[in-house]
């Protein structure tokens, strides 16, 4: 570039105005990486938050917090030399288990001293001086599949007509059968221990020398869901009566294609009922969500605060507001309302369970306010601290909806506080659905819809028996039989 001071004023003016034009276009490109760096950084934020998710601040599940790349949970607070407050296996003060000695054995063996003794003379005839020590052990005989052949013998009345024997309960009708019992230990294996049809085969087959074709085990399923039909029915009108029910859902792969598919369910500490949808209104007015009676405690999936279910009476479930604020807690770690509700949340849960386990009435009302009014506090000071997104279509930022519903919802948040009949958490929906979570992380995809309802429906039967201190076997082994056991017309949620 030439000296300015040897350019004329109309090169001068020429000059500046090419170097206005380059500013203008500098301006314009600074403006567009400056748009460009902040929608990186925000979308670095939201992949450094999405692989900050864990067990503890999310709603995942803790085999996920192994993945490549994610950030697991911070360890457990310690009792300061380096251990656990809270240590493995049995907890104090929980009910124990030992192996004791019985005073009625099935069977006892005298054992006598052999050989002979150091004078030379036979040990077996010696003087019996009676037990000098006794051991019980306690063991399964070795099993064998055994073969029974039922004659059914005809005869001849005086008058001429000729009666069969009927056939016994539990015999087919084809010439060649397995029993109930080998039928209920296949049904057993595949629905309540996620065993894959050949592994169910295969180790049928090491117990007991049976050697069923994997066809008809699996077939069992269908069987077993068709005697059943009744007391779904009957399982799921006893929950919508139940005072306070737990529900949630979990995605399944469906087919050969692995359709994602939902599963649903709703159950109370004596029942547990299962369906098969989808995460649409249609699959929870299917669920028969409208039908509840009682509190529902669930996980705050839109559709539970839906219009057509309005007449629902909520507890949104405080283990997953729990993990929320601990999300709140990483992303804003200066703050201190989060720990603070937490806290709260924490003592209101202890209290509540501690006054129910106690057989007491309610929780201490002065205790319960002070609480809430520590949620209370926290919350006006997390709302004043996160602003809104005014955008109506944008994002908000983390636990703004969530103090947006600490702040219009406290009642339903704390019923179980004034309620000692409603459950904080949705834990137990959660420990039911955890099987068919086990299921697929097996076989990774679970058979047509028409098997999966099956098998949930046996699943739901096998879990409520279960919950009335029968042994699922024998509930089983009933079912089979054309007899399946029927839960009371009413017991306590």
């Amino acid at each position: 570039m030439p000296d300015p001071e040897e350019l004329s004023r109309a090169e001068l003016v020429a000059c500046v105005r090419d170097q206005a034009v380059r500013l203008d276009d500098q301006a314009r490109e600074l403006e567009a990486l400056r748009t460009e760096n902040a929608e990186l950084r925000m979308r670095l934020d939201r992949l450094e938050r999405l692989l900050s998710r864990n067990s503890s601040n999310s709603s995942m599940p803790p085999s996920t917090d192994d993945l490549p790349g994610k950030t697991r949970p911070a360890d457990k607070p310690t009792d300061g030399n380096g251990g656990t407050k809270r240590k493995r296996g049995k907890q104090p003060g929980a009910p124990g288990a030992h192996l004791a000695w019985r005073e009625d054995p099935d069977e006892t063996l005298p054992h006598f001293p052999e050989g002979t003794c150091g004078c030379g003379a036979d040990l077996a005839d010696g003087v019996d001086l009676g037990v000098a020590r006794s051991h019980q052990q306690h063991e399964v005989p070795q099993m064998s599949a055994t073969c029974t052949q039922h004659d059914l013998r005809a005869v001849r009345c005086g008058c001429g007509r000729t009666h069969v024997a009927q056939r016994p309960d539990g015999v087919a009708e084809a010439a060649v059968s397995y029993g109930p019992n080998l039928q209920a230990w296949c049904v057993y294996l595949m629905v309540v221990h996620a065993i894959p049809v050949a592994r169910c085969v295969e180790l049928v087959g090491s117990l007991t020398g049976a050697a069923p074709s994997a066809g008809w085990v699996h077939s069992l399923i269908e069987r077993t869901a068709a005697m059943l039909a009744t007391v779904d029915a009957r399982i799921r009108t006893l929950i919508t009566l139940a005072y306070a029910v737990c529900c949630d859902e979990t995605p399944i792969r469906v087919g050969a294609r692995k359709a994602k598919r939902y599963l649903p369910v709703a159950c109370t500490q004596r029942y547990t009922w299962y369906h098969l949808g989808d995460r649409s209104l249609a699959t929870f007015k299917d669920f028969g969500l409208g039908e509840l009676s009682g509190v529902v405690v669930h996980d705050r999936y839109q559709n539970y605060d839906a219009a057509v279910f309005a007449g629902l009476v909520h507890q949104p479930c405080c283990a997953h507001i729990l993990r929320d604020l601990a999300d709140a807690a990483e992303c804003y770690p200066q703050a201190n309302w989060p720990a603070q509700i937490a806290d709260a949340l924490r003592d209101l849960i202890h209290a509540a369970n501690t006054a129910r386990d106690a057989g007491l009435p309610s929780i201490d009302p002065d205790f319960r306010d002070t609480r809430l009014t520590w949620i209370c506090s926290g919350t006006a000071i997390g709302l004043a601290e996160v602003d809104r997104n005014p955008d109506p279509k944008g994002k908000q930022p983390p636990g703004r909806c969530l103090l947006e519903m600490l702040h219009d919802r406290l009642d339903d948040v704390v019923r179980f506080a004034f309620d000692l009949g409603v459950p904080p958490t949705s834990n137990q929906a959660e420990r039911d659905l955890r099987p068919a979570k086990t299921q697929q992380k097996i076989s990774g995809r679970l058979t047509p819809e028409t098997v999966i309802r099956a098998r949930y429906r046996i699943r739901g039967y096998v879990s409520t028996a279960a919950k009335h201190g029968l042994d699922q076997l024998a509930a089983l082994r009933d079912a089979i039989l054309g007899n399946p056991w029927k839960p009371p017309d009413r017991a306590p949620a």
